[in-house]
């Protein structure tokens, strides 16, 4: 774990602020880490998209783009153990590789709760890299709504405007105000201070040390699940 960094961004509590991508590959491989993160030590993970390569940044996948995402996704796989269909790969009709439509889709399920941000981001993940779904498309949405307080209508109708685009591109900024540019990467904001945890792959069980450790320099130590400071009765 990095020394701590000051950061200008808007106060929101303690938080690990997570800056990945639905569409990046070692993002996918970092989910299990992050599912263990908030029952571990009981701090909330908000979700910021990143943007790897949206809108304009896109790119056409040709034979030299899929040699190259084939690459990662097999080394992802192999790291972290999660289910890759490289299947998707062989398409040779003009798509794009557009990680904007996904952003999008985070940041409009993210209206009806932070909570629900991360794992919506982790379920359109599967569907891309475990299933092969187009999640460039937002006609592919609705089945990824089923178990989430949403009216699908109405999301989808959301999720082609204007507003839930104008939450990605915000993201983005942030992103980079954070200064991430590369995915993944996981920030905690703790007592006013912001450190870097890690600035890509790590699996959980690397990572829980130096977090503990941190947090005990900080004068926390973690009891049932939870952080509590020296002179607090957990």
């Amino acid at each position: 774990m990095s020394t701590s960094t000051e950061s200008g961004t808007e106060t929101r509590g303690n938080e690990f602020i997570y800056v990945g991508d639905v569409m990046c590959s070692w993002c996918w491989g970092f989910a299990p880490t992050l599912e263990q993160l908030k029952p571990a030590f009981g701090l909330p993970v908000r979700v910021v998209n990143g943007g790897l390569r949206p809108g304009p940044h896109s790119q056409v996948l040709d034979d030299e783009m899929a040699g190259y995402l084939a690459s990662h996704w097999e080394k992802v796989s192999e790291a972290s153990g999660q289910p890759v269909d490289p299947s998707f790969l062989e398409r040779r009709d003009g798509w794009r590789f557009d990680s904007e439509v996904p952003a999008i889709a985070v940041a409009a399920m993210r209206r009806h709760g932070q909570e629900l941000a991360l794992p919506f981001f982790t379920d359109v993940q599967h569907a891309f890299f475990a299933q092969g779904v187009d999640v460039t498309d937002p006609h592919q949405y609705g089945p990824l709504l089923t178990g989430y307080p949403v009216e699908p209508a109405a999301f989808l109708d959301y999720l082609v405007g204007t507003d839930a685009k104008q939450a990605a591109w915000k993201d983005f900024e942030e992103a980079r105000s954070l200064g991430v540019s590369s995915f993944p990467a996981l920030l905690l904001d703790f007592d006013g201070t912001m450190a870097l945890v890690t600035r890509g792959w790590m699996p959980f069980e690397q990572m829980e040390a130096p977090l503990l450790a941190y947090f005990a320099d900080s004068g926390y130590t973690v009891t049932d699940n939870r952080l509590c400071s020296v002179d607090e009765q957990c």
